[in-house]
């Protein structure tokens, strides 16, 4: 039986490179640098690099850090259930939202002191609600990191704060926060400009206004986190999404974190854009089994950012005992999926 192919074939007028490897793949990319120590852009749904600089090395992240607290917390808690403040969470170091002994708040409430306000003593009341002290879910935090292939980064506080065992990569980074980002709940809080929270015991609430200033000033912003501390610098990563598709940039010590992200975003979003490779439901071969034309279709859709001249191909197997889709993009796999077979009672197209 001859192979069956299925071609899904992207041709545009200019011919770009894989990734934004190079700053070629940039618009106007000739007067485009970041100052950042190291810097990473990838979109959220393939984990795709559009653009590293120096992202595997191992660099202090300030409060970028509780990324990953909440990414661990939403694993591991209920956001309904209720905090007791205890005494170990009050008075840290840094950022605060002034928790007090003995206080109760959920943790959706802490949370949003986490990410909007950069509490450390969020981050410490969370950390003691699922864990029971700060060692154990430091180890959390690096389960978590490794459960995503992380593996240039260790965690050893929830907060950030500088410590010589406490670091991550750009990379790493971005890849825990497009982890976060598949997380409604993380999406919801990352993007709120304002909160109320409670604030027992007083007349009035708690009023949380997000550090992020991208959310006012860049369309399409949606998240995530700043971090600073002197041994850090400047930290920050930076979410958007237009046209379905949704950026994620990280920039570590660097000065105008802000300007240089809404840069990096812009050249991400004109130079790539959101290609539906293989619909759901597509028919993709058919062969005989039993003496009777079997029919195979793609179960799910598989969607790829993409730059102008870049061609992708979709190929089917269908000698394999059970046939296959796989996309390669400039001879390199990127995507497999087993066929479905048509049972009759398929809808497909």
């Amino acid at each position: 039986m001859k192979r069956s192919l299925f071609y899904v074939t992207l041709v545009a007028a200019l011919c770009i490179c894989l990734g934004f490897a190079a700053m070629a793949t940039f618009a106007h990319a000739e007067t485009f640098q970041t100052s950042a120590q190291a810097a990473v852009v990838m979109e959220q749904s393939s984990r795709r690099i559009l653009y590293s600089k120096n992202s595997d090395m191992h660099l202090p992240m300030a409060s970028t850090t509780k990324i990953v607290t909440a990414l661990t917390v939403l694993k591991h808690a209920d956001l309904d259930s209720v905090v007791e403040i205890p005494s170990e969470a009050v008075g840290i170091e840094g950022s605060s939202i002034y928790l007090r002994q003995g206080e109760h708040l959920t943790v959706r409430e802490l949370l949003l002191g986490l990410m909007l306000r950069s509490g450390n003593d969020s981050a410490t009341a969370l950390a003691l609600h699922v864990a029971g002290d700060v060692a154990s879910f430091a180890k959390l935090m690096n389960e978590t990191a490794k459960e995503y292939g992380c593996k240039d980064s260790n965690f050893v506080n929830p907060h950030g704060l500088p410590d010589d065992d406490h670091y991550t990569s750009a990379r790493d980074l971005a890849v825990l926060t497009c982890a976060a980002l598949d997380n409604s709940d993380f999406c919801e809080i990352v993007s709120s400009k304002t909160a109320r929270i409670s604030n027992e015991g007083m007349e009035y609430e708690r009023v949380l206004v997000n550090k992020n200033k991208l959310l006012n000033s860049y369309f399409g912003a949606d998240g995530v986190k700043t971090g600073y501390t002197k041994k850090a610098g400047r930290c920050f990563v930076g979410s958007a999404t237009r046209d379905g598709m949704q950026v994620v940039t990280v920039v570590l010590n660097c000065g105008p974190m802000f300007e240089e992200t809404a840069k990096m975003l812009d050249a991400a979003f004109d130079a790539y854009h959101m290609q539906t490779v293989v619909p759901q439901n597509k028919i993709c071969g058919v062969r005989l089994e039993k003496g009777k034309k079997t029919y195979y279709y793609s179960p799910k859709s598989f969607s790829y950012p993409v730059a102008d001249g870049e061609d992708i191909l979709a190929r089917v197997d269908m000698e394999s005992e059970t046939p296959q889709l796989t996309v390669t993009l400039n001879e390199n796999s990127i995507y497999t999926q087993p066929l479905t077979k048509f049972s009759g009672a398929d809808s497909f197209h």
